[in-house]
This record gives C-alpha cells, structure tokens and sequence, in this order.
C-alpha cells in the first residue's frame, strides 16, 4: 500500500511538473513573477506620483508671445509651467510677480520641461514689441517663458472663466487694470494642480507675492517635474 501510496504522489508531482513549472517560466522572462502579496491580492506597481492634488484642466488658450509666435497651452505640453496674469504698465503687484518668476526661472533654468506663461491683461498697450523690450527690461530669460497678448475679450475670458482669476478694468485704480496675485501650477498633462493647506483644503493657486508662496512653488515645481 505504502508503495501504491508513493506511487500516486510521484504522479501528482509530475503532472503538477508539467503543467505549472512552464507558466512559471514564462513569468520569469517577463518579470512577472511578483504579482501579488502574501494575501494573493494583486499588488500595485509604484509611480512617482506626487502628493499634489488635482484641480482640473488648464482652459485653453492659444496667444501671441513677444517674438510674434503662436504659443497655446499645447506649446506647454510635457511641461510643468507657471500662469500669471499681468500688464506692463502696472505700478503695483505686476514688478513684485514678474520678480519673482525671474527668481524661480533662475532657479530652474537649466530643465527644458520647466517653463512660464506671463498673461498681459492690457493687450491694446502690450503689443509683442512692447512684451519684447519688457522681457529684456525685466532680464527675463528661459527659451519657455512666453509673454503672452491677444484679443482683449479673449484674455478676459481665459483669466475669469478659464482658471477664476479675476482680472478686469477699473479706471479707479492705479494703471485703470486690476488683478489677482495668485499664480498657477501646470503639471506635464496639463492639469491644474495644488498643495493643501494646514487644515488639509487645497490653496489651488499659489501667492506671487510673498516669499512663502514663491518657496512653496520651487517645491512643488520640483515634485510635479519628477513625477
């Protein structure tokens, strides 16, 4: 009995043999072989998926930059960038924000996929020549910082619409425009993206005028050009 017992144990072994050690092999060329965990539940592969949350689509937009180019968000794919909105003439916030987008430009200027899209909001002034001699006023540099113009009604409608910065005129105020401060944050794919606060609610965009927003993007620039 012993023996017949012996004997259909080999025969298990073998079929077992026959039928698994092949697939096993075949996982093995295909570094397949690590699926799933003690449990057998499957295992997921890791990404360099940063903690930044998802705002949603960057509106699109397609512009004329200061060497007379055709720049839309499409020009930006594959990059993470930076939206502002700003005119020339502005005797307030604008030299404050274009300062410090010079200073993370600097930071990262030597990374192509790095790049900033400065919005005027006073178009029939900021002409492409006017952006351009502004560019070279303000030492702006980086092969993609674009200073953008268009048709006025267009860049109303991208600013308040498209991303929900408000931007307007009012002859009220010091240079008859006004403005946000915030900045936006563009991941690779084109989504708007954001860290959350202390109390774990996202900012969704980023302040441009004080350091601690500025320090804030150098981080997160670095997190979402890693990803």
């Amino acid at each position: 009995m012993k023996n017949k017992s012996y004997i259909g144990i080999s025969f298990i072994i073998l079929v077992f043999g026959i039928l698994v050690i092949p697939k096993i092999i075949d996982r093995i060329k295909n570094d397949d072989i690590v699926k799933a965990d003690r449990l057998n539940i499957e295992g997921t592969k890791t990404t360099n998926k940063s903690d930044l949350l998802t705002i949603g689509k960057v509106p699109k937009f397609s512009l004329t930059d200061q060497d007379n180019k055709n720049i839309s968000n499409q020009t930006y794919a594959g990059k993470v960038y930076l939206v502002e909105f700003f005119f020339t003439t502005c005797p307030t916030i604008c030299p404050i924000m274009n300062n410090n987008m010079k200073i993370i430009q600097e930071k990262f200027a030597t990374n192509s996929n790095f790049g900033i899209a400065s919005i005027s909001i006073n178009p029939e002034n900021d002409t492409s020549e006017v952006l351009k001699k502004h560019a070279d006023d303000i030492g702006a540099k980086g092969i993609n910082w674009h200073f953008l113009t268009g048709k006025e009604t267009n860049i109303f409608e991208i600013a308040n619409k498209g991303f929900n910065l408000y931007a307007g005129k009012n002859s009220k105020v010091a240079g008859g425009f006004e403005h946000s401060g915030l900045i936006a944050l563009i991941d690779k794919d084109g989504n708007i993206r954001s860290r959350t606060d202390d109390f774990g609610n996202p900012i969704v965009y980023y302040d441009g005028l004080e350091e601690k927003g500025i320090n804030q993007l150098k981080q997160d620039i670095t997190k979402l050009l890693s990803e």
